[in-house]
């Protein structure tokens, strides 16, 4: 018989003693307070609070009297964004708290469902210790996330005012975006329509206005220009294109806001090479230690803003996630596991964090793919056999891997290992393996440590 793996248990006795759970809504909340009782020995009671405002006064007196208690954590379900003034001013107060998904605390089938009951299965799953809490970024990061989410939001709504745009010169069958790749987004595109609006209806006069690379396609773009624009068209135009330049405003200070948000954040910092450290330091290639955004900018696909998103969702701390596998299964890189006794199937793909998703694989294995690095090479082997859709999430399981590996440890410093380096490593490995096979067939039996297959 085999012998048995032995895998540690997870600890459901009880954690804390003194617990506290809220059952959250919009405008209160039921508190249950779990705490040791006094007439039998082993035995807890239980102290409800029904509907307790969610206001910041009462919330900070409720805080206060957990705080009397001894309370040891308290337990949040995230219900919408109710949740988030319970969990800033307990935490403000000083306790410990932590935030638990709708499915880590679900009532047991067959029991009946009341605000109250569940504050009391929380309570009790909370003393067990058999709740896995949500990440929330400390304070400092969670302002930065706050900018950077702001900034996606009206970049979303950007587009959404250049599609408009472009169904409006649908309508007045102007074919602009049959032939500028950019789209609207061109600057040549802008300038076109911008001369439709002045009135110009010369469709070579407005072919030239074509900057770049677009100037070889002039006949093409007087062709697509020939269309039935009117006044009423150039009205709606103007207003579009109007808005289109007050969120490019808008997105350029929510960056500027983000950028010194996180310059405020002290583990962000870097050191120069003559050793001084703060704000603005670490950003040179000289430097000692890089600061934390320019040290994840090294990585391909990776732009200053877009490690600036990336520390924001994730934070800079990883403690939080114990491994880089913790991290890229929370975000949503991989999927769950699914087995069955021999059978190994495909699991249900995870919804993560869609705002670092978005991010990573979405914007920076994107901008890796083209690159003549390691992770272009990877997107283009993986590509090529299990098409770009899955490419790109393996790509972008890589780059949050390095992303983990640095900002765990500061002192680090991303090194490229090359476009050629899984061809070469595949061609060493595999004559090491031939080699063993032939002492093996020998009978001979070859132990090769790392730093020797090295």
């Amino acid at each position: 018989m085999r012998k048995p793996q032995v895998v540690p248990d997870e600890d459901h006795e009880v954690v804390y003693e003194r617990v506290a759970a809220v059952d959250v809504a919009k405008a209160s909340g039921v508190v249950c307070v779990r705490t040791p009782g006094t007439k039998r020995p082993g035995r807890f009671v239980n102290r409800i609070w029904d509907n307790v405002p969610a206001t910041r006064a009462r919330i900070a007196e409720l805080g206060r009297e957990l705080a009397r208690c001894q309370v040891q954590m308290v337990t949040l379900e995230s219900t919408s964004d109710y949740w988030r003034i319970w969990f800033y001013v307990l935490e403000s107060v000083g306790l410990a708290v932590q935030l638990v998904s709708a499915s880590q605390a679900k009532n047991l089938k067959g029991r009946p469902k009341t605000d109250k009951l569940d504050a009391m299965w929380l309570a009790r799953l909370t003393q067990w210790g058999m709740l896995r809490p949500s990440f929330v970024p400390p304070a400092a990061i969670r302002a930065v996330r706050d900018f950077t989410r702001a900034r996606q939001d009206l970049i979303r709504e950007r587009t959404r005012c250049l599609q408009r745009l472009e169904k409006l010169l649908e309508d007045a069958m102007v074919k602009i975006t049959s032939v500028v790749s950019d789209g609207m987004k061109a600057k040549s595109s802008v300038a076109m329509v911008q001369a439709l609006i002045a009135g110009e209806r010369d469709p070579r006069k407005i072919a030239d206005l074509a900057k770049g690379p677009l100037r070889g396609k002039r006949d093409q773009l007087a062709e697509a220009l020939d269309g039935m624009f009117d006044s009423h068209h150039g009205v709606i135009a103007q207003m579009l294109l109007d808005q289109v330049a007050f969120l490019d405003q808008r997105i350029t200070a929510m960056e500027d806001q983000a950028i010194a948000a996180l310059a405020q954040v002290q583990e962000s910092w870097g050191v120069d090479a003559t050793g001084e450290t703060g704000p603005g330091c670490g950003t040179g290639p000289d430097s000692q230690v890089l600061a934390a955004a320019h040290r994840l900018a090294e990585i391909p696909g990776i732009s200053l803003m877009l490690a600036i998103v990336i520390i924001a969702e994730i934070g800079l701390n990883m403690a939080a996630f114990p491994t880089p596998a913790h991290l890229v299964s929370w975000m949503g890189l991989c999927r769950s596991a699914s087995q069955s006794g021999t059978r190994h199937g495909k699991g249900k793909q995870k919804k993560g964090n869609s705002y670092a998703r978005a991010a990573a694989a979405g914007q920076a294995a994107i901008g890796a793919a083209g690159t003549a690095t390691f992770l272009g090479e990877r997107y283009a082997r993986i590509a090529r056999r299990r098409g770009k859709a899955i490419a790109q999430v393996a790509v972008a399981r890589s780059i949050m891997i390095i992303v983990w590996h640095l900002l765990n440890d500061p002192a680090a410093r991303y090194r490229d290992l090359g476009p050629d380096w899984h061809a070469s490593h595949i061609t060493r490995d595999k004559k090491i393996r031939t080699h063993l096979r032939g002492l093996q067939a020998l009978g001979l039996t070859i132990t090769i440590t790392a730093d020797e297959a090295a």
